[in-house]
């Protein structure tokens, strides 16, 4: 029932249904007028026949000086005509008659005697003291009259013209009213059945060409509720040079706009936002990044200033020795590199100091790069990685930053799985949300560190965490650029190992 109150509102259906009621109307008025005045038109036509042919014959007969009744036969055939066409006598004692030149009517019969009868009639001097006389007085103006004869013994109706040829002769010319009937309601009949095939034919036109002319404009409305929904990845195409197109291509140009403008509204709401905690935030930051800079830095100072002295002081003479007391330096040295330059790079997120470039971009793509460039590492200690996410996956989000977060969880998943295990990396929608796990099989977090591994300097497993290089760093970083997208973040211990998450608000 829905679907049928859609499609009846559509603008397709009443398009279709208009132009139907349309072209119903228009030939259910060409019937009722081919009804009531085809067969008064019919009539009119056949007058002004008739009064053609009389004058055709009239010529013909003042330039051939003759009756041919070859000629005279044809005519009567091709128009359904009977023709009759007598000659004036006079005896020379006043008395009028008529002589039979030509009848198509044959030389019997009552038509022929009715035919001939009028003639003798009009060729009458007496007559022109009678109701002929009005006639008689037209035919001697214009040559001939037109009127309508009922003959009442045969029941029939004719339109006759009555007419003089010259001097010498005239002429009658019949024409059948039932035959004009018949012929009428024969073009009614016809017109009927042909006006209800051109509408079934035209209606179905009609359709298919409603149909299509409104494609344009279904595919606009999908479009349009696309970009209400923030996906301004759809263009409409295939649009034609009308108003229709034009429509369609201030459409594209207007998503466009609103995808630049979304953007910079998010961005201008970050930096606000950024710019309300900022100020509470800088001093408290400065004292604790003070406070575990010089916690951190003891343990490697003391390592390199160690092995220095004992080189200095000559603790090993042999060369591979020596050698082993730089690499020593050197590895401790880089350590500190390290840890300051993610320091450096913490302390700008929690500052404010780096501000966020919130751009819409392809999540999926990001995972496979990042995936990409840590196979190598991965094959190293034989760890499988199982990816599973969208082959599209757009989010809203400062790309670049996102990619540390995902680095950092992938390079945390490599260095706590064992030989031979295994990382999980899939997406789950989560209210307008999307969010991404890390997961990797090995050792479980205690419950009660869960909330704690994310400060600055934390370690769960000391000695696990310098066997690799870790400072202690890297989640803080995580929570500082998730806290700055003020999106969620966070850490669930699983039955055979670990799993991380972020999440993004999708576009």
């Amino acid at each position: 029932m829905n679907r049928i109150n859609r499609m009846r509102h559509s603008l397709k259906y009443r398009l279709a249904v208009f132009v139907i009621l349309a072209l119903g109307l228009s030939v259910a008025l060409c019937f009722v007028a081919s009804k009531t005045l085809l067969n008064d038109y019919f009539i009119y036509s056949e007058r002004r026949n008739i009064s053609k042919l009389y004058k055709e014959i009239s010529d013909t007969l003042n330039e051939s000086g003759q009756i041919d009744s070859l000629y005279l036969e044809s005519l009567s055939g091709q128009k359904n005509v009977k023709i009759m066409i007598v000659e004036k006598k006079d005896d020379g004692f006043g008395n009028n008659s008529v002589e039979m030149v030509y009848s198509s009517a044959g030389n019997g019969g009552y038509m022929y005697r009715a035919m001939y009868e009028l003639l003798q009639n009009l060729n009458s001097s007496a007559l022109l003291q009678s109701e002929m006389n009005e006639l008689y007085t037209e035919i001697r103006e214009k040559g001939y009259v037109v009127l309508d004869h009922k003959n009442d013994r045969l029941d029939l109706t004719s339109i006759d013209l009555l007419g003089s040829l010259g001097d010498d002769y005239l002429i009658i010319l019949d024409s059948s009213m039932e035959s004009l009937e018949t012929a009428a309601n024969i073009a009614v009949h016809f017109l009927a059945i042909a006006s209800v095939i051109v509408s079934v034919l035209a209606s179905i036109f009609v359709y298919f060409y409603s149909k299509r002319m409104t494609r344009p404009i279904e595919e606009m409305s999908e479009i349009a509720g696309r970009m209400a929904n923030l996906d301004f990845e759809a263009e409409v195409t295939k649009l034609p040079d009308d108003e229709i197109g034009k429509l369609g291509r201030s459409m594209n140009s207007m998503s466009k706009q609103l995808e630049h403008t979304i953007t910079e509204l998010k961005n201008a709401n970050v930096e606000l936002l950024r710019d309300n905690e900022k100020k509470t935030q800088i001093d408290e930051m400065r004292k604790e990044f003070l406070s575990h800079v010089s916690h951190e830095l003891k343990t490697p100072i003391a390592l390199i200033q160690g092995y220095a002295e004992g080189l200095l002081e000559g603790v090993s003479e042999d060369e591979e020795s020596r050698n082993y007391y730089c690499e020593v330096i050197m590895d401790e040295a880089q350590k500190m590199n390290q840890m300051l330059q993610e320091l450096l790079s913490l302390n700008e997120l929690e500052s404010g100091q780096n501000q966020l470039d919130i751009e819409r971009f392809d999540l999926s793509q990001m995972l496979d790069s990042v995936i990409l460039a840590n196979r190598k590492r991965f094959d190293q200690k034989d760890v499988t990685v199982k990816a599973s996410y969208p082959e599209k996956l757009f989010v809203w989000g400062d790309a670049l930053r996102i990619e540390d977060v995902i680095n950092n969880y992938i390079s945390n998943a490599y260095n706590y799985s064992p030989q031979g295990g295994r990382v999980e990396v899939y997406t789950e929608n989560h209210d307008a949300n999307v969010r991404l796990w890390v997961y990797n099989i090995g050792d479980r977090i205690p419950e009660e560190e869960l909330d704690q591994i994310w400060i600055k300097f934390y370690k769960v497993d000391k000695a696990r965490t310098r066997e690799y290089g870790g400072s202690g760093i890297g989640l803080s970083i995580v929570a500082a650029i998730m806290q700055a997208h003020h999106m969620a973040y966070g850490v669930e211990n699983r039955e055979n190992g670990v799993a991380f998450y972020i999440e993004l608000e999708k576009v």
